[in-house]
């Protein structure tokens, strides 16, 4: 998930260090972020070669460190009352927002880092192999003085550049409009809110702070306010860096591994103030589907983009009569699915110092269903489901006159923002009858399983397998397991799974088909990615298992020239693609 922005951070920059790395377990008690590796360029840097254009041939020197601005004095007194609020009014007391909780252990930011090349320590890459899995994530540019949820953070992406058996490292930035802006300035400049509007005094001292810095021409929300730290996708011809809070940003991967920033994409005007970081391409058409959502009405907005990514009308939900955090959907071939959950926005708890976030334990959770290609929403129909809270969907299909979906369920839903910890994720299929109007439920598997994929082949068909990161508790992922979703009884649904081992975790799988232009392949012929952090020597792996194997045996290990943050979500675009960017 994405915040508005980075918390009340510290207002000395990055730094970077000559000394290598010790990959160890911090405690949040200074300004500095780990070092960086031993040189700015390690010792192998030749990234794979690809077949490409003479363009692609070309060296990628790392541009210097971008100096701060000097401090004005306006700034210099803003700065000072930031500290005042994060001291006096509103410190981070509570764990979940409090950075030397938070920002411990592998949920500390790194610095970035330039292509460089990996060794394969067990196994080979498959040939199917050929592209980049990139993860996305939050990475404070500084680190926190205030309150810090673990939601918060400017964007970093890692890229793993694979070719010909070979891989390449990278780990950049995405350049906002807030990042560049706060890089400039050498300190943050607007609060979080998901951790800096918990009460009526935070929310009022640090909303006129945010005033004051706009009005003195700090900052500008109009040109963005998020971190697009979330997800990535792939659609249009272009890639996309995604957060809820703002507009798509287009990013890029040279030839030598490198990740760049294109820019914040409006596509031609048409969209404007926010896009969900998961939107969802039709396989068959190459058209994506997406909306936004908002604290005013109309709460929920749906649109589409043509397979060149052209954005087509908006298609404004009036029948949503309150506010919902809609973070995920799904699609069929002929619908839209969304879940308008317990969870919202709601101010009355503001006075008692609590977020402006939470949970309505009054509202009767349901799930909304339109036509795909629905020119207004006349035709959305709501169905109650009580107690469905999802974060994510999974998969959905039509089935002769009924929607079929999957997603986990939230069963402890007031604990989603402030105590993860607590949360467990049941993985139910929900058929909804349009007849009828008829709901049924069917629960998956009674482990905690959230971060949820399929072959992306599947997406808006009926699938039968679901690959699922394992809870330990949440947000730390101790392994994977593999879903049968196509029986209708209450039974056990797991049929194979890996755990990374003790004190090992990683984070969301993503799905690589084999043989992804081959329609007679079977639905779980490929491999399942994912970067894997070792607690205990500081290292970090990216992983390829087998996900037709009963134990989803790992076919490659790539040992990372250094750790990788957990994140969130991520994706593999092949290399016929990346060479459209």
């Amino acid at each position: 998930m994405d915040a508005l922005s980075s918390s009340f951070l510290s207002t000395f920059p990055t730094q970077s260090s000559t000394t290598a790395p010790k990959l160890k377990s911090l405690t949040i008690s200074s300004v500095r972020i780990e070092d960086r590796p031993t040189t700015q360029t390690p010792p192998k840097t030749t990234p794979p070669q690809p077949k490409h254009t003479a363009a692609a041939t070309r060296t990628t020197t790392p541009p210097p460190p971008t100096k701060p601005n000097p401090t004005t004095l306006p700034a210099a007194i803003f700065n000072l009352f930031d500290d005042f609020i994060n001291t006096f009014v509103d410190p981070p007391i509570r764990p979940s927002v409090d950075p030397k909780h938070v920002l411990t252990g592998n949920f500390a930011p790194i610095t970035e880092l330039p292509p460089t090349e990996c060794d394969v320590i067990h196994g080979s890459l498959p040939s199917c192999l050929d592209g980049a899995y990139i993860r996305n994530g939050p990475n404070p540019q500084y680190l926190p003085r205030g309150p810090y949820h673990l939601f918060d953070g400017d964007g970093m992406l890692h890229s793993l550049r694979v070719s010909r058996g070979r891989a390449v490292l990278c780990s950049r930035y995405v350049k906002t409009y807030k990042y560049t802006v706060e890089r400039d300035a050498g300190f943050p400049l607007l609060p979080n809110v998901f951790s800096g509007f918990n009460g009526l005094t935070a929310s009022a001292t640090r909303g006129a702070l945010s005033a004051a810095r706009v009005a003195s021409g700090m900052y500008n929300p109009a040109n963005g306010i998020g971190n697009a730290n979330t997800s990535l996708a792939f659609f249009g011809g272009k890639l996309y860096a995604l957060g809820e809070s703002d507009l798509p940003y287009a990013v890029r991967l040279t030839a030598e591994g490198d990740v760049e920033t294109v820019g914040r994409d409006d596509f031609n005007g048409e969209l404007f103030m926010s896009m969900t970081a998961h939107p969802k391409v039709d396989p068959d058409t190459g058209e994506a589907f997406a909306f936004r959502y908002g604290p005013v009405p109309p709460f929920l907005t749906y649109f589409r983009f043509d397979p060149a990514g052209a954005k087509q009308k908006d298609v404004p939900v009036f029948s949503m009569t309150s506010p919902s955090l809609l973070h995920d959907f799904a699609i069929t071939k002929k619908h839209a699915v969304f879940a308008d959950i317990q969870i919202g926005m709601n101010p009355m708890e503001m006075i008692g110092g609590g977020s402006p976030v939470g949970l309505d334990a009054s509202k009767v959770s349901r799930v909304g269903i339109i036509p795909k290609y629905a020119a207004d929403d006349s035709e959305m129909r709501w169905f109650e489901v009580p107690g469905f809270n999802i974060m994510h969907a999974v998969n959905a299909w039509d089935e002769d006159d009924a929607v079929v979906m999957v997603a986990p369920n939230i069963l402890s839903a007031e604990h989603t923002l402030e105590r993860m910890e607590l949360v467990h994720a049941l993985v139910e299929k929900v058929r909804i009858d349009l007849k009828t109007g008829i709901v049924t439920r069917q629960p998956i598997s009674t482990r905690n399983l959230d971060f949820a994929v399929i072959n992306p082949a599947y997406q808006g068909k009926k699938n039968r397998f679901v690959y699922a990161a394992v809870g330990d508790p949440m947000p730390k992922i101790s392994g994977v397991v593999k879903l049968d979703v196509s029986g209708c009884e209450h039974k056990e649904s797991i049929v194979a799974s890996r755990m990374y081992g003790e004190d090992c975790f990683g984070g969301e799988p993503f799905f690589v088909a084999r043989e992804p232009g081959n329609p007679e392949a079977e639905e779980d012929d490929g491999y399942l990615v994912s970067y894997v952090h070792d607690e205990k020597t500081g290292e970090s792996r990216f992983l390829v298992m087998d996900a037709m194997s009963s134990e989803l045996d790992i076919v490659a290990a790539v040992k990372l020239p250094r750790r990788v943050p957990y994140g969130f979500h991520g994706l593999f675009v092949r290399e016929s693609d990346l060479n459209k960017l």
